[in-house]
C-alpha cells in the first residue's frame, strides 16, 4: 500500500514538473516571439496633402509642411521612436509618402529655395529652384532631399533613405506591407491577431 502511495505521488510530482517546464518554455517562446515584433520593421504610410493631428498647427485645415514632415519621416526611419533605438543601429521602420506633388510649404520657399550642385569643374555649378527641381523630378525628390538633411551623416544614411518611399499620387505597390496610417492599424493583419497567430503557432510546436 505505502508503494503504490508512493508511486502515485510521484507520477502527481513527475506531471506537474512537466507542467512547470513546458508552461515556462511557453513563456520563453511568447517573450522571445514578442521580441521578434519589437526589432521587426513596420511600414508607415503618410499624406503630403491631408491635414495631420500632430505635424501642423491647425491639424483640420492645413497639411504638414515640409519641414514638420521631413522631421517625422526622419525620426521613424532612424527608429528613434522605439524603445530598441540604438544611434549605431540601423533599427527603423520603412515610410511610404504618397500625394508627394502637392507638398505643402510656407511662405516663397518654393521660388526662393535653390538646390546647387557642382561636378568639381570649373564653371560647372549648377542651380535649380524648388519649384524647377519638383517640375523636372516631382516632389518625391524634394521630399527625399529634405530628410536626407536630417539624417545623420553617418554609413547608415544611404540604408535608412533607401526606406523611403515616395509617390506622386495615391497608387503605391506596398499596400500589402503597411500596418499603421496615423497611428491606426489599416493593414490585413494587426498587432493583436499577428500575436495570437505566433501563440497559436507556438504552442502546436510544443
Amino acid at each position: 500500500m505505502s508503494q503504490t502511495l508512493g508511486l502515485v505521488s510521484f507520477a502527481l510530482l513527475a506531471s506537474n514538473f512537466v507542467e512547470a517546464v513546458v508552461g515556462s518554455r511557453l513563456l520563453t517562446k511568447l517573450a522571445l516571439c514578442q521580441t521578434r515584433l519589437a526589432y521587426s520593421r513596420v511600414w508607415h504610410q503618410i499624406s503630403a496633402s491631408k491635414p495631420h493631428q500632430t505635424l501642423t498647427t491647425q491639424p483640420d485645415v492645413t497639411p504638414p509642411s515640409l519641414g514638420r514632415l521631413a522631421s517625422r519621416i526622419a525620426v521613424l526611419l532612424m527608429g528613434k521612436h522605439k524603445p530598441i533605438w540604438d544611434p549605431s543601429t540601423d533599427c527603423g521602420d520603412y515610410v511610404v509618402v504618397t500625394n508627394c506633388a502637392a507638398l505643402h510649404t510656407t511662405g516663397r520657399k518654393m521660388w526662393r529655395k535653390s538646390y546647387y550642385r557642382h561636378t568639381t569643374r570649373p564653371g560647372s555649378l549648377k542651380e535649380l529652384t524648388m519649384d524647377a527641381l519638383m517640375e523636372k523630378h516631382g516632389g518625391g525628390e524634394v521630399l527625399r532631399k529634405a530628410v536626407r538633411g536630417m539624417l545623420p551623416k553617418n554609413r547608415l544614411r544611404d540604408k535608412r533613405l533607401a526606406r523611403l518611399k515616395a509617390f506622386e499620387g495615391d497608387a503605391h505597390p506596398y499596400k500589402d506591407n503597411l500596418v499603421r496610417f496615423g497611428g491606426v492599424v489599416v493593414g490585413s493583419e494587426g498587432w493583436q491577431q499577428a500575436v495570437e497567430k505566433i501563440r497559436e503557432s507556438e504552442k502546436k510546436r510544443l
